[in-house]
């Protein structure tokens, strides 16, 4: 990652932790910290049931089978909306042999997402949640932050900040898991 990604990450993660602090209309009384994320390695990923922008129900079990890139972002994060392209380049080149992306969105309104995604032609999955339940689930203490989950369920890898996704070596990882 760039410094200026880095930067940007470290923005875009204090903004969140700001508007998710306690006494915030979606905060709750427990901020996440890195420790707390670490905890998921190797681990079965927590399962949960957003809409998505369509408003049909979504529940993460349900890709049981497939390998999932599972990625927490939202419209006013500068390197969320920096890697979505690279996202969608990586979905189009794989998602025919069992790869599936799964966008969650932290937006305050839905709207901004449905605007993005059809503004952007993107092409997987983007859920969006409201209550921040699935961010806290996954102890998300900075944006965009994305986990790489294996056909069994079980998160493989996390990846914070930014990425080139569709980058010969990220392709390489993933092939590895289809």
């Amino acid at each position: 990652m760039t410094k200026i990604g880095i930067a940007l990450t470290l923005a875009a993660a204090f903004f969140w932790l700001t508007a998710m602090a306690p006494g915030s209309p979606s905060g709750s009384d427990k901020r996440p910290s890195p420790g707390e994320i670490e905890k998921l390695d190797k681990q079965k990923a927590p399962d949960f049931t957003l809409k998505d922008l369509r408003g049909n129900h979504v529940t993460l079990s349900s890709l049981k089978g497939k390998v999932v890139l599972l990625n927490f972002w939202a419209t006013w994060c500068p390197p969320c909306v920096a890697e979505m392209p690279e996202l969608n380049k990586l979905y189009r080149k794989m998602a025919s042999r069992g790869l599936e992306i799964v966008a969650v969105s932290t937006d305050s309104s839905v709207e901004s997402p449905m605007e993005f995604v059809k503004k952007n032609n993107i092409a997987f999955t983007v859920l969006y949640d409201e209550t921040h339940a699935a961010t806290r689930l996954y102890k998300v203490f900075s944006m965009p932050t994305t986990f790489l989950i294996d056909k069994h369920g079980v998160v493989v890898e996390k990846f914070f900040g930014d990425y080139e996704w569709a980058d010969a070596d990220m392709v390489k990882k993933i092939e590895k898991l289809l």
